[in-house]
């Protein structure tokens, strides 16, 4: 099945029925698919095909949402990117995957328009609420002049659908490629391990749609299932539990980081608000503290539900039952449709309890776009090989370890790539040296922190490599604290000992 197929099944079903809500604007059904056909029918009008790339550089929104489905409706492959990146990390990206058409909003147009002629493979802009003549289209304009009827393109449930740059560094891009079947399949998956159904109100707060969390989790999840997805932005836990309250919500999720905020407003001012609809509170992103979820289901009522996978799964392999039985500390069993072992670094897997690197197969992504060895690196007979440390018990219960094989700092739920931000210190005039290392933080999980080496005779202050960190990182990256020294611990092979560093 392709994804205009599951929407299409989705519209028949539940044509009338609100998909997603954003304050006072609400979305049915039938209103999205006619949407995204607008939108599918503005691509083919400027030239687009099957296998062309449309880059979506917004915030949560439900045009997020029509635009998605309209690229993929018409062949298209959707790139997500983050908006908060800055110029110097989107020419790097879009380089990689050559763009036909960006769209995007304000803030970033404002940032990008002065320097479009650095996007060399983008032929048109798509803006939101921005009206300028030539290369820009305004998705207003689409949704007032484009046809509605269903687009023609012949797809195939191999076809890609979009391209994820949330794993891996962004200055030498690991972008990961999904098939439309991976996602449908991962939908169903999430569907059937939430029990979700066309009653459930899904929350959707503090998880941008441009990673697989907010997009397939709850998005495509909800799509599959009939369910209503209300849409918060912003970190205000007063807005959320008003928000719950107001709409009855059935199901909320998010990161550790956020649990955390929950826990504290909770402590400091309580709860004004009937929170008695909801049934599940889920978490993933990063392993949850156990005094967070020990509050969490004092304060809430709910146990909270574990799950871990990856943007190269799709979105999660494994999840603790939602009646909350089973391992304390687990991050659940693998889900029907995923298989998981333990393996060493020679890829035998190992012995029940032996921790080591987690291996799935299941629907797992195509490919790194355009990057054959770092693929074979990871993907070895169909197994995906996460870099994620585990070990699971007799009873098939799996456990994560610290520490991870690949080089990544995950804060706030976030992948941070130590080499995106050594990169940027690394240019900096001043700088001989540089090794990034995440230091474990109580409400994050982990923070950047950078150890600098200045060349002779050079001075510098922290808040000087700030300040420069910010013009070329988006700001999740840029590391908490700066420590200058006169030398770096060294491996033997010359490479920074980042354990040593820590």
């Amino acid at each position: 099945m392709t994804l205009r197929q599951m929407l299409e099944e989705a519209v028949k079903r539940y044509a009338g029925k609100t998909v997603i809500v954003m304050g006072e604007r609400k979305l049915s059904y039938a209103e999205l698919d006619e949407a995204s056909n607008k939108v599918a029918n503005a691509l083919v009008g400027m030239g687009l095909g099957k296998g062309d790339r449309v880059t979506l550089l917004l915030a949560n929104s439900p045009e997020f949402v029509a635009i998605y489905f309209g690229v993929v409706k018409m062949g298209g492959i959707a790139v997500l990117l983050d908006p908060k990146y800055k110029l110097t990390e989107l020419v790097s990206l879009c380089d990689d995957s050559q763009p036909k058409v960006l769209v995007t909003e304000s803030p970033c147009l404002e940032q990008l328009v002065p320097v479009l002629d650095r996007f060399k493979s983008v032929e048109r802009v798509i803006a939101l609420s921005f009206k300028q003549k030539g290369q820009f289209l305004s998705y207003e304009e689409i949704m007032a002049r484009s046809s509605s009827a269903a687009v023609g393109a012949e797809l195939a449930p191999e076809d890609i659908a979009h391209i994820a740059y949330t794993s891996g560094p962004s200055f030498h891009p690991r972008g990961v490629v999904m098939s439309h079947q991976a996602l449908v399949k991962e939908a169903a998956i999430s569907g059937d391990s939430f029990k979700q159904t066309d009653k459930d109100i899904v929350v959707l707060f503090a998880l941008p749609m441009h990673h697989a969390f907010g997009l397939v989790v709850i998005m495509m999840t909800a799509i599959t299932r009939g369910s209503t997805v209300v849409v918060l932005p912003g970190l205000s836990i007063e807005s959320l539990f008003e928000l719950i309250e107001k709409e009855k919500a059935t199901i909320f999720m998010g990161v550790p980081f956020v649990h955390g905020l929950i826990v504290d407003a909770i402590e400091a001012g309580g709860i004004k608000h009937d929170l008695s609809s909801l049934r599940l509170w889920g978490t993933a992103g990063a392993a949850m503290p156990a005094n967070i979820a020990q509050k969490v289901k004092e304060y809430i009522g709910l146990t909270p539900v574990n799950f871990w996978g990856m943007t190269e799964s799709a979105a999660h392999v494994s999840c603790t039952a939602l009646d909350g039985r089973g391992a304390a500390n687990s991050v659940g069993r693998p889900l029907p449709g995923w298989e998981l072992r333990i393996v060493d670094d020679e890829g035998r897997e190992l012995p029940t309890g032996e921790k080591g690197e987690i291996a799935v197969r299941g629907p797992i992504m195509n490919e790194y776009y355009n990057n054959p060895q770092a693929t074979a690196q990871v993907v070895k007979d169909g197994w995906l090989h996460t870099g994620d440390i585990g070990w699971v018990d007799k009873e098939g219960w799996l456990f994560l370890a610290a520490g991870r094989k690949k080089d990544m700092i995950i804060s706030k739920g976030q992948n941070i790539s130590p080499s995106d931000i050594e990169e940027i210190i690394g240019s900096h005039p001043k700088v001989a040296e540089v090794a990034v290392v995440g230091i474990a933080d109580e409400s994050r999980g982990e923070t950047p922190r950078a150890v600098i080496k200045l060349k002779a005779g050079k001075k510098a202050t922290e808040a000087e490599i700030k300040k420069f960190c910010l013009e070329h990182l988006a700001n999740y990256k840029v590391p908490r604290e700066f420590i200058f020294t006169e030398s770096l611990h060294r491996t033997a092979d010359g490479r920074s000992d980042k354990e040593k560093l820590r």
